[in-house]
């Protein structure tokens, strides 16, 4: 399969499929060996970068509303008693109060269009992750593939040079085993001692 099509089948394959984050999954980092960690490395990293800033601003996004809402709970009282005649102090209090609750808005504003942005991105990086995943994946299987294949040539080679030796050894065994019934017939046990042998056929003591 060519680069191109490789590419472009896969990319069909992946609309409507749930897909993890990749950097999440203990399954995905189980696959790679160290090459294959090596060609993804600039996408991982790419998108563990997009998941600690997706961590920080929702952190981040949580406390100001906290302390947006602590500042409204403690304003609307000080207001309340300001409208009774309240003090220069508790009006400089309402005042930085105002303030902060503004900072706190304009802060939300500013992350709120990069938290709706986020995901998107986190998914178009983690997309673009998955397919190169699935070259690299593609590329080893068919390495593995032929690799596979010699290695299966070589082991029923073996096995048929193993099976021409057994052959060969027990036609050799049966030819000793002939000759020394043989000689034992003529010569009796003396013959171990003529033919210079340890043992007699099939491992008999002498």
């Amino acid at each position: 399969m060519a680069e191109k099509d490789k590419r472009e089948v896969f990319s069909d394959a992946l609309p409507g499929r749930k897909i993890p984050i990749l950097t999440l999954d203990n399954k995905w980092y189980r696959l790679l060996d160290e090459p294959g960690k090596a060609a993804v490395k600039g996408l991982e990293e790419q998108l563990n970068t997009l998941l600690k800033r997706q961590g920080k601003l929702n952190t981040e996004t949580k406390e100001i509303r906290k302390l947006k809402k602590k500042l409204m709970g403690e304003i609307v009282p000080m207001v309340d008693e300001m409208e009774q005649g309240g003090s220069r102090k508790l009006e400089k209090k309402i005042e930085e109060h105002k303030r902060l609750i503004e900072e706190c808005n304009e802060k939300l504003e500013s992350y709120q269009e990069e938290v709706m942005d986020i995901p998107r991105e986190i998914d178009r990086v983690n997309t673009e992750l998955m397919l190169a995943t699935m070259e690299y994946c593609y590329d080893t299987m068919k390495e593995n593939a032929g690799q596979i294949q010699e290695i299966g040539d070589w082991v029923t080679g073996i096995r048929i040079e193993l099976k021409k030796k057994l052959v060969k050894k027990q036609e050799l065994e049966r030819k000793n085993q002939d000759i020394y019934a043989y000689m034992n017939d003529i010569f009796g046990a003396d013959i171990v001692n003529l033919f210079d042998m340890e043992y007699g056929p099939e491992g008999d003591g002498a």
